[in-house]
C-alpha cells in the first residue's frame, strides 16, 4: 500500500460539502483514509475571482498506481461539477479540485502527471494544511521536510 497526499479545493456552492462528497468518494474508491486537515479559507491563487476557497489536505493508503489514482480523482472531479481542467496556467471558479501532491517518495514526470506536484511548495493554500498532517514528510526532490520547506517560503 502506497501513501497518496492529495490537496482539495473548491470556491462554488456550498464548499464544505463539496469537500465532505469528495473526502468520502475519495476513501471509498482509492482506499482507507490515514489523516485529514483542518479546512482553510483562502483566497483565489493565479486568477480574479470574487469567490472565497476552502481547501484541505488528506492522506490516504492506496493499492493504486499513481495513474489510477489520477483517473479516479479526475472522475470525482467530473461527477461533483468540474467541467474543465486548468489550462496553461489559466485558472478559473470550481466546485472541486484534486490534486496529487505527493504519493509515498515518488518522483514521476509524465506528460499526464508530475509527482511531486510541481507547485506545491509555491503555494500556501496547499502548503498549509499538507504541513498540518505531512509537516515530517520528506520532499522527494528537493530533500527537506515539509515543515522546513513552507517555513522558508
Amino acid at each position: 500500500m502506497a501513501k497518496v497526499y492529495l490537496g482539495l479545493g473548491t470556491n462554488l456552492g456550498d464548499k464544505e460539502a463539496n469537500l465532505r462528497t469528495a473526502i468520502y468518494k475519495l476513501q471509498e474508491r482509492i482506499g482507507k483514509q490515514v489523516s485529514l486537515s483542518s479546512f482553510y479559507e483562502t483566497a483565489p491563487w493565479g486568477f480574479e475571482s470574487t469567490h472565497s476557497f476552502l481547501n484541505a489536505a488528506i492522506c490516504l493508503e492506496t493499492p493504486l498506481a499513481p495513474l489510477e489514482v489520477l483517473h479516479t480523482t479526475q472522475e470525482i472531479e467530473k461527477e461533483l461539477g468540474r467541467m474543465k481542467k486548468s489550462v496553461n496556467g489559466v485558472y478559473s471558479d470550481r466546485s472541486i479540485d484534486i490534486d496529487i501532491l505527493l504519493y509515498d517518495d515518488l518522483i514521476l514526470q509524465t506528460p499526464e502527471l508530475t509527482i511531486p506536484h510541481p507547485l506545491m511548495t509555491e503555494r500556501d493554500f496547499v502548503m498549509q494544511p499538507l504541513v498540518e498532517i505531512a509537516g515530517n514528510v520528506m520532499h522527494p526532490v528537493l530533500q527537506e521536510s515539509l515543515s522546513a520547506l513552507w517555513h522558508k517560503a
